[in-house]
């Protein structure tokens, strides 16, 4: 039987990242890596997070890059401001508060 697993963060939350230290908004989690292997031996050194616990996929604040991030190098955001990147609208339809209000999707 598989250990069902929760994620701690969720789309449309303002997080920071413990190790780089930037601000960013999730627009996507995965339950586990869904990365490559070749990726993960390229971008994760030993030690450090595991394949088998949330991922998340981050817009990051003023930069216009996308991170995929492991859940243990994430906290959450304690300033309260919108985050600027250029794909803010293809995933979320405003900030609301503390968080972005996610667009409807199909699946």
């Amino acid at each position: 039987m598989m250990e069902e697993r929760t994620a701690s963060f969720g789309i449309g939350q303002v997080i920071h990242h413990r190790l780089f230290n930037y601000r960013g908004v999730i627009f996507d989690v995965d339950p586990d890596f869904k990365g490559t292997e070749e990726w993960f031996q390229k971008n994760v050194e030993a030690g450090s997070p595991t394949k088998e616990e949330p991922w998340y996929h981050v817009l990051i604040d003023q930069d216009g890059r996308v991170a995929y991030v492991a859940e243990r190098n994430l906290e959450a955001e304690e300033t309260v401001e919108p985050v600027e990147h250029p794909l803010l609208e293809n995933f979320f339809t405003g900030f609301a508060g503390d968080h972005y209000q996610a667009r409807q999707t199909l699946n």
